[in-house]
């Protein structure tokens, strides 16, 4: 697995303009290409009148999966360069889609790749991104009489909490970065007077 990638931070739209064409481009996170697809046909349907809705997007940690879509423009001019410029930033889990509307100038194959791919980086640059790291998960048990005071601090710590079981005891699901896992057994052994158990499970990726 990766150590990190990036994603957006959110479904959003960020207009640009060039030469009187407008490029309006709307990003999302996708989690598969089921998901990315659906965005794009959400967005095609919202801007139908449009002269174009190019798309791109990736999936994967590891990008294992790119599509792109020029849309009726000419060959390589806008799904490729928006591609392009999601590598490059090292997004991932993301979708990308920009819609023309033709101003009267035509801006030639450079200006294409140019306003397509300039569009999707001014977007990342505006909507914000995020960084998901590698995560260990674990689960920590811990009696009804304890278990709030250590949720509420692992959350004000910053930490991954990523869901709370009750039952007898009550299970928190986190995520921890590899590298602090035994500084985080020390910490619960003392929060807890030793009576919290910790068990480690697989990987994920997590803020």
């Amino acid at each position: 697995m990766r150590e990190q990638y990036v994603t957006v931070a959110g479904e959003g739209v960020h207009e640009t303009e060039v030469n009187r064409s407008r490029f309006i481009c709307a990003l999302a996170p996708a989690a598969t290409e089921e998901e990315a697809r659906a965005f794009v046909a959400r967005v095609r349907e919202r801007h139908a009148d449009a002269t174009h809705n190019c798309w791109a997007y990736v999936i994967g940690a590891d990008a294992g999966v790119q599509r792109a879509s020029d849309d009726g423009e000419p060959g390589g001019t806008a799904g490729a360069p928006m591609l392009q410029m999601l590598l490059r930033r090292e997004v991932r889990y993301a979708v990308a889609v920009v819609t023309r509307y033709f101003g009267g100038v035509k801006l030639g194959a450079g200006g294409l790749i140019r306003a397509y791919g300039g569009a999707v980086g001014e977007a990342l640059d505006a909507l914000g991104t995020v960084t998901r790291r590698r995560m260990r998960l674990a689960t920590v048990t811990v009696d009804h009489q304890r278990a709030g005071r250590v949720e509420n601090e692992l959350r004000t710590g910053g930490r991954d909490v990523r869901g709370v079981r009750y039952g007898t005891e009550v299970a928190i699901e986190v995520g921890l970065p590899e590298a602090e896992v035994d500084a985080f057994r020390s910490w619960l052994a003392d929060a807890t007077a030793g009576t919290a158990r910790l068990e480690l499970g697989g990987e994920a990726y997590g803020t």
